[in-house]
């Protein structure tokens, strides 16, 4: 137990075993705090501890849970190869310097939760078989994030500067994410290689089909400066997304896809690409036929009308990427929920019937229209004898009719003068 204990000089734990819970709570470091190749057998807590110089934890080994939580590393904090057997918590730490955690592997869940990093940051790459939650963490610097992950959690997370995520296995939450410059979420295709030139062991993703990165949500983010590469979104939730028509969708964006025609049932379905809240708002519909997924997490209510503006924006979004065959999925998707959309449109029947009145409002106009006069006029000429086309025929002229209608003209001119009003104009 060293609760509010002050070290003035360096501290040396290295290659220490604690075999019972190690207290460090509210401790001091004014020098470097070396705990390399520590084993701590059971729970250690450095709640509020404050490490002035460098923290160094370089191949420890944490089998119980390791709990950081509001922890001040004013200097570099080294946990290369350390490897966290139980949960390891870094709620509300702040991180004034590098933070290292080459190779570092976590068993359970990594929480950095709410954690500050000041300065530029590059975090792994490292193996954790859990979650890395990120939420509400703020990243002042620029940040490069390399993980092997089961999820990635990042709901208000704030992005200061730039950042590229490159990762592998993760499902990753990004819902209500803010940030401002560039940032990059893309699938690393190959395993990760350490700066020592090892490759980071993967073991605990062995029974994993595959190594692709899977979006869950990206809503209430300003996609304006998010780029997506090799990223499968067949189980993104878009709505809510704001600038969603700047999104930058590079390699292979998977999406999902309708369910296949059936042969049993006289049901077939376009082929396209489509997104998992229309799976979910058709699986839950009465008359809905078996293959819509319904089981998406966190859908909520979305319906048609919510869905419209989503299909418009990821089809302008593909259209400026030059990608016109993947637009036409999304195009096709937009008008079949603005046909399904009850909330804005009327029914089929209200629009007929509109369409009607419109006609029967219109009608007189359109009789007073100069064309539809012009076609009187020609109708009395030819009954009160003027040259015309045969009864019964098309209304085209030969040319003898034109000319002789022609004369007849200047001889009019002739004898009535110059002036000659607008109808007379007309009737000629």
């Amino acid at each position: 137990m060293f609760e509010s204990g002050t070290f003035q000089g360096d501290a040396r734990f290295e290659s220490a075993t604690f075999q019972g819970d190690a207290l460090f709570e509210s401790a001091t470091f004014q020098g470097g705090a070396w705990f390399n190749a520590a084993t701590f057998q059971e729970e250690s807590w450095f709640y509020l501890a404050t490490f002035q110089g460098d923290a160094v934890f370089e191949s420890g080994t944490f089998q119980g849970d390791a709990w950081f939580n509001a922890a001040t590393f004013q200097d570099d904090a080294a946990f290369e190869e350390a490897t966290f057997q139980g949960d390891a918590g870094f709620y509300r730490a702040t991180f004034q310097d590098d933070a290292e955690f080459y190779s570092a592997t976590f068993e359970h869940d990594a929480g950095f939760e709410q954690a500050v990093f000041e300065r530029s940051v590059s975090l792994g790459p490292l193996v954790c078989a859990g979650r890395v939650k990120l939420s509400g963490a703020v990243f002042g610097g620029p940040a490069t994030l390399l993980f092997a992950a089961h999820r990635l959690e990042c709901r208000r997370t704030r992005w200061s500067s730039t950042a590229e995520l490159r990762l592998r296995y993760a499902t990753v939450d990004f819902a209500h994410a803010v940030f401002e410059y560039p940032l990059t979420v893309a699938t690393e295709s190959a395993p990760f290689v350490a700066p020592d030139g090892q490759t980071v062991a993967e073991q605990v993703f062995a029974d994993a089909p595959d190594a692709r990165v899977r979006m869950a949500s990206l809503r209430g983010v300003d996609a304006a400066h998010l780029v997506l590469a090799d990223v499968d979104l067949s189980g993104c939730l878009f709505t809510g997304t704001v600038h969603l028509d700047q999104l930058r969708l590079e390699g292979t964006c998977s999406f999902d896809e309708v369910p296949p025609r059936r042969r049993w049932r006289p049901v077939r379905f376009t082929q396209r690409r489509t997104l998992a809240e229309e799976h979910h708002w058709r699986a839950n519909q009465p008359k809905a036929v078996r293959g819509w997924n319904v089981a998406v997490l966190g859908a909520g209510h979305a319906g048609p009308a919510q869905l419209a503006p989503v299909y418009r924006a990821l089809r302008k979004a593909f259209e400026d990427g030059k990608n016109e065959p993947g637009a036409a999925d999304f195009y096709y998707g937009e008008m079949e929920m603005r046909r399904h959309d009850r909330t804005g449109t009327p029914p089929r029947r209200t629009r007929t019937a509109a369409r009607l009145l419109d006609a029967v409002r219109l009608w007189p106009a359109r009789l007073a229209s100069p064309g539809l006069a012009r076609c009187r006029h020609a109708r009395h000429h030819r009954a009160a004898g003027g040259l015309g086309a045969p009864s019964g025929r098309p209304e085209a002229e030969s040319d003898r009719h034109r000319a002789a209608r022609r004369r007849q003209g200047h001889l009019r001119d002739r004898q009535e003068g110059p002036a000659e009003s607008h109808g007379e104009q007309v009737d000629r």
